[in-house]
């Protein structure tokens, strides 16, 4: 059985979905420091994750349980990511990894659908500063 999970940050709609990009990289300006606390993990238990924030067109943090936050890098840009700041992702396991493929989503609107496709990356798990 696949399980599919959408992914939106709510603040993204309340904002029109504003372009994070720092330029033409993909990169945001106002990516908050994440210091690293430990080795970085192939996979996450998709049961375990209670948020999702997208930074950008390379950088989605996971929140797992109260404090827990895992970094991920995509190892390649995912243009829009940062833009429509919501993505799906179907897998047949009870875990997220680094090898499972994200769609990038737009909601509303007559354009609205998948916008793209891209890999994940490892999960560092990281102190997130302020």
């Amino acid at each position: 059985m696949k399980r599919t999970s959408v992914v939106c940050v709510a603040l993204a709609a309340l904002a029109g979905c504003a372009p994070v990009h720092g330029g033409d990289d993909g990169h945001g300006k106002n990516v908050p420091a994440a210091r690293p606390i430990g080795a970085a993990q192939n996979c996450i238990p998709i049961s375990s994750i209670s948020e999702s924030r997208v930074q950008d067109d390379w950088t989605i943090d996971f929140r797992t349980g109260v404090r827990q936050w895992y970094r991920v890098t995509l190892p390649q840009r995912c243009n829009s990511l940062g833009t429509y700041r919501a993505f799906k992702y179907e897998t047949s396991l009870s875990e997220l990894c680094n090898t499972d493929i994200i769609t990038v989503m737009e909601f509303g609107g007559p354009g609205g659908g998948p916008r793209g496709s891209c890999g994940m990356g490892m999960f560092q798990p990281v102190e997130i500063g302020k």
